[in-house]
């Protein structure tokens, strides 16, 4: 794990600085007032931008299963289909567990005096709030390719995209307060879920990294 964290740092301790910040928030600001605070920033491009890169999380992560699993190491693409799988099944787990209130019934419920900014075209959900699939997926799919391209460039090109794919992530994280989808909470719950599933399944795979079949590939180079 040295060597992993050592690799990784960057990209883990951004998302720990996050995830301070964001809890920091949700302990001294009441919800519906950060809701507020971080979704009441609508522009036609913004909206536009968040409508269609929030949907990234719904194909994307399975198409680089895919591709890892075709061609890199089969073990590669096995290890990111778990960490997709298993972080995608635990979110939908604990949603239904919770059934909280999405913020737009949230909001209707409890302060019906404020209209939220929503974007034309984006259908809304009214329940299963917690935690938010999207993050999940997002922070997931951003460690799993962090990993994995980071054992092979120089250091100050993987700070680079360590960095690179954090923001990408939390800009995932960001579409689902600013559609409205979800709350801060929520996004919280998903970045957890979505790192540490990832990370569980890299201690487990990370054991069979010496073998034959994880090092495998279906299109040898000749």
């Amino acid at each position: 794990m040295k060597e992993f964290f050592k690799q990784n740092g960057v990209f883990i301790g951004l998302s720990l600085i996050l995830l301070i910040v964001l809890g920091l928030a949700l302990l001294y600001i009441p919800q519906g007032e950060l809701h507020l605070m971080l979704c009441d920033r609508h522009t036609p491009a913004r909206d536009i931008f968040y409508r269609y890169y929030t949907q990234v999380a719904e194909w994307f992560p399975y198409v680089v299963c895919v591709a890892l699993l075709l061609f890199s190491r089969i073990g590669d693409g096995v290890f990111a289909s778990a960490a997709m799988l298993l972080s995608a099944l635990s979110t939908q787990i604990l949603k239904h567990i919770c059934n909280t209130l999405r913020p737009v019934t949230w909001f209707d419920l409890f302060m019906p005096e404020v209209q939220l900014p929503l974007v034309d075209g984006v259908k809304m959900n009214y329940w299963l709030s917690f935690p938010s699939g999207h993050t999940t997926s997002f922070f997931a799919l951003a460690l799993v390719v962090c990993i994995i391209l980071t054992r092979d460039i120089r250091r100050y090109t993987s700070y680079a995209v360590q960095a690179g794919l954090f923001f990408l992530a939390a800009l995932g994280g960001y579409s689902r307060i600013y559609l409205s989808q979800h709350f801060a909470r929520d996004v919280f719950g998903g970045m957890i879920i979505g790192i540490g599933i990832t990370l569980l399944c890299y201690v487990v795979f990370c054991r069979f990294k010496d073998q034959k079949w994880f090092n495998y590939r279906l299109f040898q180079k000749k």
